[in-house]
């Protein structure tokens, strides 16, 4: 799907059909040795630089902001190598850090002073993120939180503090750019008000999706990725899907990330420790809210935001920082109650 949705792409920018997919496959490879390199390490050997990882995951995000390299508008990127993103490292390192500070004080979690302390944890990272992606930042507060929420013995506590301020949050993220009100108004009034603006790209999206129909155009014969949807292999993807394999296909997609979340939630229930436990519970929250949002910003459901669907759409930190993800959970299976009963 990568070589299908960006091979238009590929020729009108680098006249190379393949030069998308090329890129990816060197991502894929190195995500794969990566994530068997970490399956068979032990995740608890992580927790020794706990700190370390939170201090050079907030410092990073910090140097985006000050010296980071704008693409699209939005300063996102970091020029090292061929490019990274810190806000798909923060994902990874806030499921660390909260599984492991839960585990380490889960029998004081009843206290307001001690989940307050969780929760500037969580909030530091993701009000660094939000002040150039907003949607980013949702996930990383609601990784943070799930976690959180599995950890913590009275939950009517958490929903108290969080409630509130998770709301004034987003309205400050908000009002603090002027092209997400305008997304939201948007979206609100129907993307035809802005038919060439804003409202461009969800509309070319639900075409594709429309004229997709049951079993879809066929592979390799979508029309709205020559140059109707921009940037069609990343975060629009899913409409390319639709259009080229119709409701068929997306539908066997979603059964796909179904059954993965199923997988982890298998493998969280038979974690021999409360760290491991919560670290696939992140890791499990972070690929289904990705998915949730991705295809709810296809199908216009909510408004615009820039959100890769995870494994598919093109990127190479997203990629390898999912992979490193996936790594950790086959190692945690390896160790669980699963593993010693086989």
């Amino acid at each position: 799907m990568i070589y299908s949705s960006s091979y238009y792409a590929g020729v009108e920018d680098y006249n190379d059909s393949m030069h998308y997919l090329k890129k990816q496959l060197l991502w894929g490879g190195l995500s794969l040795i990566v994530m068997f390199v970490v399956s068979r390490i032990d995740y608890r050997i992580f927790n020794r630089f706990i700190g370390l990882m939170y201090i050079a995951s907030v410092g990073f995000l910090i140097l985006v902001l000050l010296i980071g390299v704008e693409k699209k508008g939005a300063k996102r990127w970091l020029d090292i190598g061929p490019g990274f993103q810190p806000s798909e490292l923060s994902k990874l390192v806030i499921i660390f850090v909260v599984a492991y500070l839960c585990s380490k004080i889960v029998n004081h979690l009843d206290k307001y002073r001690m989940m307050m302390f969780v929760l500037l944890i969580i909030a530091i990272p993701a009000g660094l993120v939000g002040v150039e992606n907003m949607s980013t930042a949702i996930v990383v507060f609601a990784v943070g939180i799930a976690v959180l929420f599995v950890a913590v013995p009275k939950v009517h506590k958490l929903i108290l503090l969080t409630g509130v301020p998770s709301i004034i949050g987003v309205v400050a993220l908000v009002l603090t750019a002027s092209y997400r009100s305008t997304r939201i108004t948007t979206w609100l009034n129907g993307p035809w008000t802005d038919p060439l603006g804003t409202g461009y790209q969800p509309i070319q999206s639900l075409y594709a999706i429309g004229t997709g129909g049951l079993f879809g155009r066929g592979l390799g014969q979508s029309l709205q990725k020559q140059g109707f949807i921009p940037e069609a292999q990343n975060d629009y993807i899913f409409s390319i899907i639709c259009e080229e394999l119709g409701l068929f296909g997306a539908g066997l997609l979603i059964i796909l990330f179904i059954l993965l979340i199923w997988r982890c939630m298998v493998i969280a229930s038979n974690c021999s420790d409360l760290n491991g436990l919560l670290i696939v519970v992140g890791v499990m929250a972070q690929i289904g809210m990705q998915v949730i949002i991705n295809i709810a910003v296809v199908t216009n459901s909510i408004p615009s935001t820039g959100m890769p669907l995870p494994f598919i759409s093109y990127g190479g930190s997203s990629l390898l920082f999912l992979m490193v993800e996936i790594g950790v959970v086959l190692g945690i299976a390896r160790r669980s109650k699963i593993s010693k009963a086989g």
